[in-house]
């Protein structure tokens, strides 16, 4: 029979007490160390990264933010399925838009195109000049004009010439022109020569008919006008049918 030493008997008790002692920690009784998992979808939390950041398996990068792509921008809303609006010009009037009398009304509109600039004879009275700014239907169909016109006196180079002029008070009516009918309205402004305002001579009148964006330019050839200083201003009246009062 083989003799055993007693240092060999020690070493085998050692390890047995080491089996023993794995054996209970894989029970649960570890008191630290490894991390353990939990019931549920949690991950088990994982190693410190080197930095100290602690990281999730399975964790979406994405998770609580935006969507992936969507760069934080709310997706947009889907068509609307009833059609209608959103076709453009193509489509029919939307619900609540302007009625038949609305359209027939803004389609009667006189245009640029449709028409003729002139300034009419001077009247001057009481210090005052007073020359009829005069819009013609040059179309072959009636149209209408309603307000005031747009004006500016401008030189050679087509800068402008002192501002803008004012409108005056009164009401505005309708206008309607047949073809080669007239509408005027009435630019005023006090006599240089007795108000002692800074004057220029203009090379033209730019027009612009009301509600219209292009002008017409009429040639200047009475004289000097306000440009600044005291009683410089100028103004217009509402369109008149006719060519003067």
């Amino acid at each position: 029979m083989a003799h055993t030493s007693p240092s060999r008997q020690r070493a085998a008790l050692l390890a047995g007490s080491i089996a023993v002692l794995g054996l209970l920690t894989g029970c649960g009784h570890d008191t630290g160390g490894s991390p353990q998992k939990v019931p549920g979808t949690a991950a088990p939390a994982t190693d410190t990264t080197a930095t100290g950041a602690a990281s999730s398996p399975g964790a979406s990068p994405s998770s609580g933010g935006a969507p992936s792509g969507s760069a934080g921008h709310a997706n947009p809303a889907p068509p609307s399925s009833g059609g209608g609006a959103g076709t453009g010009a193509t489509g029919g009037a939307p619900s609540g838009g302007h009625t038949g009398s609305d359209t027939a009304a803004q389609s009667s509109r006189c245009h640029t195109s449709q028409l003729r600039a002139s300034v009419g004879r001077d009247d001057p009275g009481a210090g005052q000049e007073n020359f009829p700014v005069v819009l013609t239907n040059s179309s072959g169909r009636t149209c209408t004009v309603r307000g005031f016109p747009g004006a500016a006196f401008v030189d050679a180079s087509g800068r402008q010439l002192g501002p803008d002029p004012r409108r005056s008070s009164g009401s505005a009516g309708t206008v309607t022109l047949a073809p080669g009918a007239s509408a005027w309205s009435g630019l005023t402004f006090s006599n240089p020569g007795v108000s002692g305002a800074r004057t220029a001579t203009p090379a033209a009148l730019l027009v612009t008919p009301p509600d219209e964006r292009d002008h017409l330019t009429v040639k200047w050839t009475s004289g000097a006008v306000p440009v600044g200083g005291n009683a410089s201003s100028v103004s217009l009246t509402a369109f008149s049918p006719g060519t003067a009062p």
